[in-house]
């Protein structure tokens, strides 16, 4: 009973994976046969060229792999602790001059302000262009 069981277990399996490897070769040959030939007047490819060309672009391109530490979420939340141990560490005062120097640092780089923070001063007159 239980072999049957690991026979049709591995059966099963297989049948995924080669269901799963015609859905994907039949669906590049599609996209490829239906975009290339019009867009770059290139040749038009059977299924088995395009399970080839999935093939090559896996070999090329690598594997996909996993991480020790784990995905993009573990280290933003990483990132988010660092700053927020270094932020309850700070007085006021050094809160405020690391913001600033920021707004500045942003401000100037790419030449955005936030909203409210550009006021009119009193040597700058209302309509003119602000010089660089």
């Amino acid at each position: 009973m239980k072999k049957k069981r690991i026979v049709w277990k591995v059966f099963g399996i297989l049948m995924m994976v080669a269901l799963f490897a015609f859905i994907l070769g039949f669906g590049t040959m599609m996209l490829w046969n239906w975009l290339v030939p019009e867009l770059f007047a290139g040749p038009v490819i059977t299924f088995w060229q395009a399970l080839g060309l999935l093939l090559l672009c896996k070999l090329l391109l690598g594997f996909p792999h996993k991480h020790k530490e784990g995905g993009w979420a573990e280290k933003k939340k990483k990132w988010r602790q660092h700053w927020e141990s270094r932020m309850s560490d700070m007085t006021p005062e050094e809160k405020e001059r690391m913001k600033d120097h920021f707004s500045r640092c942003v401000g100037g780089r790419w030449g955005w302000k936030s909203p409210g923070e550009e006021e009119l001063t009193d040597d700058k007159k209302e309509g003119e262009q602000p010089k660089i």
